[in-house]
C-alpha cells in the first residue's frame, strides 16, 4: 500500500514539475508565467467573455491567484474587462486581439505538448487513464472535505 501511495505521490510531483517547465518555457517569451497558459487557454474557449469567478472555478485556483495573473495580463494589453463597472468578479473578462492571437498559439503548443505526452498510449487506455484520473480526483475532494475515514 505504501508503494502505491509512493508511486502515486512521485508521479503526480513529476506530472506537476515536468508540465510546470514546460509552461514556464513557452509562455517566457512573451513575458509571462506558466500558470498563465492555463487562464489564456480556458479564457480563449470563452470567447464572449467569463468572469474572475468561473475562472477560479475553471482554472481550479483561489482568487487572489486569479486577481494577480488578470491584473498582470492586464498590464500587457491580453485581457480587458467589460460591464458592470469593471469590477473584477462580475466584469467580463475577454481577450483583447493581442491576447487571442497568443492564446491561440499557446492552444497548439498544449496540443502539441499533449500530443507528445501521450505518445505510444492507445486511444482506450487513455480513455481509462482518464476515467481513473478523475475518479482519483473526486475520492480525494471527498476525503479533503469529511477527512480520512476512521481506521
Amino acid at each position: 500500500m505504501v508503494d502505491r501511495f509512493e508511486r502515486f505521490s512521485f508521479a503526480m510531483s513529476e506530472i506537476f514539475r515536468y508540465w510546470h517547465k514546460i509552461a514556464s518555457d513557452e509562455m517566457e517569451k512573451y513575458g509571462l508565467k506558466g500558470t498563465h497558459a492555463t487562464y489564456l487557454t480556458t479564457m480563449y474557449r470563452y470567447a464572449d467573455g467569463v468572469t474572475a469567478t468561473q475562472l477560479c472555478e475553471l482554472c481550479g485556483k483561489d482568487k487572489s491567484d486569479v486577481s494577480r495573473m488578470i491584473s498582470i495580463m492586464e498590464k500587457k494589453g491580453l485581457v480587458k474587462k467589460e460591464g458592470t463597472n469593471q469590477n473584477l468578479y462580475r466584469a467580463s473578462l475577454k481577450l483583447t486581439d493581442n491576447g487571442k492571437e497568443i492564446a491561440e498559439h499557446v492552444c497548439e503548443r498544449a496540443r502539441i505538448a499533449v500530443e507528445a505526452a501521450g505518445k505510444g498510449i492507445s486511444d482506450e487506455h487513455r480513455a481509462i487513464f482518464y476515467n481513473v484520473l478523475e475518479r482519483i480526483t473526486s475520492n480525494l475532494q471527498t476525503i479533503s472535505k469529511e477527512g480520512l475515514p476512521p481506521q
